[in-house]
């Protein structure tokens, strides 16, 4: 039985390891800095504190918290050769990386909803977007978010691994390792198809219930 992963290895020699190693890190802290920066701003400036920078806000944290999770492991990686990591920490990685994935996808469809109100309906703008409405829509994100990566997690790591350990990405992702399993994957491939139709649904029913109103 696999009792950890391994990440493909760069087959190109030190150099380029190297050069990757620089190029990812230096893409990462230019994103870090670029999301800090807003998020100071938004913060800072009390003219910002809407529901359009509020989300923005939010989004910008999350968007810190998702490339955090996979590019420096990444760049660590590529530049001292240790590509394993235990079925646990690989579970963790899937968790957080799904979880930040819909959370994010739900901000960007309620930044939508946001705008479509601004423009469409300004008179009702300050009872609809109210403050109250902005943190329970957030905090239904993330519990939904939480939720739908607990699933996902869960069918992958219920699985049986005893074939190759070596994950063909430079991150763990669940296609990855259905890819690997030993078991029967195809329970998992539906619940995948189902649930990204279902979320993809469910955004385009939301927005055409607000275009209705």
């Amino acid at each position: 039985m696999v009792t950890e992963f391994l990440l493909l290895g760069s087959p190109d020699g030190w150099d380029l390891s190297f050069l990757y190693f620089t190029v990812f890190t230096m893409t990462y802290l230019g994103t870090l800095l670029g999301n800090l920066l807003i998020v100071t701003v938004t913060t800072a400036d009390k003219h910002l504190h809407t529901p359009m920078y509020f989300f923005l806000r939010n989004l910008s944290i999350l968007d810190m918290c998702y490339i955090s999770i996979t590019v420096p492991n990444a760049c660590v990686n590529s530049l001292t050769g240790n590509r394993a990591i235990s079925v646990a920490g690989c579970a963790t990685q899937i968790f957080l990386v799904i979880f930040c994935a819909c959370v994010e996808l739900l901000f960007l469809t309620i930044m939508a909803w946001d705008c479509y109100v601004a423009i469409c309906q300004p008179l009702q703008y300050p009872l609809i977007m109210n403050p109250q409405i902005c943190v329970r829509m957030t905090l239904a994100s993330l519990l939904s978010g939480l939720l739908y990566a607990g699933v996902h997690t869960g069918n992958t790591f219920q699985l049986s691994y005893c074939q190759s350990n070596v994950v063909h990405q430079f991150f763990y992702d669940v296609p990855s390792l259905l890819r690997l399993s030993c078991s029967d994957t195809t329970s998992n491939m539906v619940l995948l198809l189902v649930s990204a139709v279902a979320v993809v649904s469910g955004e385009n029913v939301d927005l055409e219930f607000g275009a209705a109103l």
